[in-house]
């Protein structure tokens, strides 16, 4: 379908799909098997200035918006979810300081994100806290003109390679949810280290680790917007970050979906291309069909949230679930169309099914987004 994009937004498309095509295909199955960090990759992105995407150009990005996001994560994640996740770890780890931080703090951080000098991440989860996110446990003190961070988060995207972090901990514990606050912590800093790398089932060319902090020293300036008001910035940073993950499963359905019918086309049984077997029709045309209307919601999202619309977390959550369960159920039948084949690690798909499965996880799992769309729905239809 024609989404009648401007001139702008087609370059970026060309881009990110130009990458795909001539840096993440070609090594995807090896940084699958290696478990290995797309390094050079996202240096080739940095070149092609689409780290500077959603960056406002007053700090030298190009301005766009959550849209423009959901363009480039789709191309890329047709290449490698695991290497676009990587990507849009950035967008996640600086959002709160777009959203929330002073302009010295913008003035700082965002030029490095911009040009893919440093790369960020979001340091949220931790053993008791993941879906419940005010379980935090995390503390931060001040101690002068310094604040001293304690506290493990866990399964951190971009974990040990990212530069610059957002911390969420607890300043007030006593106050619950309105007593937590996010902080900027930079690699480096004095009582910050790293876990071991996790050895994960899919996205296996991101990286994630633990980040830990024990007596972790940073300047009192690192404090980003008013202290108590982290899970206020948290729940718009998710609101505006999950249309991403899911035009991650709407790549990633496309990709499965080109996989499944060229396949078809080729794989001769009984005489004929399976392709021409009304079973295998039915299966690919049910695939196109929920890949198109999860594309036409993850858009429809996306400028929705661009268009500063209030209420946006119902919408935003739809389209997180819906689109990642597309993508688990698309690469699913892209195994079946593919058979014997299909179950093989010489052909994509095997990689794109075990890819699937954390869209539905992680920036909140499905379930929990239900809870959302449910309590809003509530609001909603209140007397």
């Amino acid at each position: 379908m024609d989404y009648f994009l401007t001139e702008e937004q087609q370059m970026i498309v060309d881009t990110a799909r130009e990458i795909a095509r001539e840096k993440i295909i070609p090594v995807r199955a090896e940084l699958d098997e290696r478990n290995e960090f797309p390094t050079s990759i996202l240096k080739d992105m940095a070149k092609a200035d689409l780290f500077g995407v959603f960056v406002p150009e007053e700090f030298g990005g190009l301005g766009g918006g959550c849209f423009e996001i959901v363009l480039v994560l789709e191309e890329l994640a047709r290449g490698c979810v695991g290497v676009a996740t990587s990507f849009a770890a950035n967008a996640l780890g600086i959002f709160p300081v777009m959203i929330a931080g002073s302009q010295e703090q913008k003035e700082h951080y965002l030029p490095d994100i911009a040009s893919g000098r440093r790369w960020a991440a979001f340091g949220l989860t931790e053993a008791s806290a993941g879906s419940d996110a005010s379980g935090v446990r995390t503390t931060a003190v001040l101690d002068g003109d310094e604040w001293v961070l304690n506290g493990t988060k866990q399964w951190i995207t971009n974990g040990g390679e990212a530069q610059i972090y957002s911390i969420v901990a607890m300043t007030d514990p006593s106050k619950g949810p309105r007593g937590a606050s996010i902080f900027i912590v930079e690699d480096g800093d004095p009582g910050f280290s790293y876990g071991k790398k996790e050895d994960k089932m899919g996205i296996r060319a991101s990286a994630t680790r633990e980040l830990i902090m024990k007596d972790c020293r940073i300047p009192k300036d690192r404090l980003v917007g008013r202290k108590g008001t982290g899970f206020i910035t948290v729940m718009k940073t998710l609101d505006i970050s999950r249309p991403g993950i899911a035009s991650l499963g709407v790549g990633l359905g496309q990709a499965a979906l080109d996989e499944a019918v060229v396949y078809a086309k080729q794989r001769v049984q009984f005489g004929k291309p399976i392709i021409s077997f009304q079973a295998v029709q039915h299966m690919l045309a049910d695939m196109a069909i929920q890949l198109e209307a999860a594309r036409a919601l993850v858009y429809a999202t996306a400028r929705h949230i661009d268009g500063n619309a209030k209420e946006v977390s119902k919408v935003s959550s739809m389209c997180k679930v819906f689109a990642s369960d597309m993508a688990m159920k698309v690469t699913t039948d892209a195994v079946q169309v593919l058979g014997g084949y299909g179950y093989m690690r010489e052909y994509p798909v095997e990689k794109m099914m075990r890819d699937a499965k954390i869209l539905q996880i992680y920036e909140g799992t499905n379930q929990i987004q239900r809870n959302v769309i449910g309590q809003e729905l509530n609001k909603e239809y209140a007397a």
